[in-house]
């Protein structure tokens, strides 16, 4: 417990000191959706309610994904992971310190971007607000959580982008977003069901629906955090002290 919490003090001390990634986190969600407001305000029957609700989810997702698995990265190529590996620091209380530290960042940028949303860009909500910021850190917190897990099998930071495109963009791809997955084809609709993103989406779908919570909303977020939970125990198993 020690060992987590002062690795969650160390992270925080460093986001505090790193001002492109705070704004990184916190600011640049915010103005993505502020560009698909400024695309579709003036049409008669704008989307942007619909859309905009679930790139609360997307957005921190995406973003989460990025910081930390670079973040990790440097941690292993720096050799600070190394040397933090040497001590009784055991690999799961660190990355539940880098996790919780994470975490609450994903909670100041989910406020930060709901409110900015629900007053500047006028998202029309009919579910909870609180339920809202719930799903969009808990999606935040699985972009960190899949993010070290990527880490473990990056060697430079230009891998760990790489990761992207198989990790984040099939999710987007097959979440119903962009399609409704009723529409796709059987398999594409099996594999949509195994991707962690596809039931933060139906979840703030189910918020941009219903006025009340329904238990297949708690199930959603349920599902969410259980993927993050799994994927931090993975990252556990694969960290590695340094690159090869």
């Amino acid at each position: 417990m020690n060992g987590t919490v002062a690795t969650t003090g160390r992270v925080l001390r460093q986001l505090r000191h790193d001002p492109r990634t705070l704004v990184l986190m916190l600011v640049v969600p915010s103005l993505l959706l502020g560009l698909l407001y400024l695309l579709w305000r003036d049409l008669p029957l704008s989307p942007f309610d619909g859309v905009g609700l679930t790139m609360l989810g997307v957005f921190p997702f995406v973003v989460m994904f990025l910081v930390t698995s670079i973040a990790m990265l440097r941690e292993r190529t720096s050799g600070t992971l190394e040397r933090l590996l040497t001590t009784p620091l055991s690999r799961g209380a660190l990355l539940a310190g880098y996790g919780t530290a994470f975490g609450l960042a994903a909670v100041a940028q989910a406020v930060v971007t709901v409110t900015v949303a629900t007053t500047l860009y006028d998202l029309d909500l009919r579910g909870p607000l609180a339920l809202v910021v719930l799903v969009a850190v808990a999606d935040a917190v699985l972009g960190v959580a899949l993010g070290l897990l990527a880490s473990a099998f990056a060697r430079s930071e230009f891998q760990a982008v790489q990761f992207m495109p198989v990790v984040v963009l099939p999710q987007f791809f097959l979440c119903g977003l962009l399609v409704p997955r009723e529409q796709m084809a059987g398999w594409l609709q099996a594999v949509s069901d195994v991707l962690p993103l596809t039931y933060a989406v139906e979840a703030l779908q189910e918020l941009g629906r219903s006025e009340t919570v329904t238990g297949r909303m708690w199930a959603d977020v349920a599902v969410v955090a259980g993927a993050a939970a799994l994927a931090l125990a993975l990252a556990a198993a694969t960290l590695r002290r340094r690159t090869s």
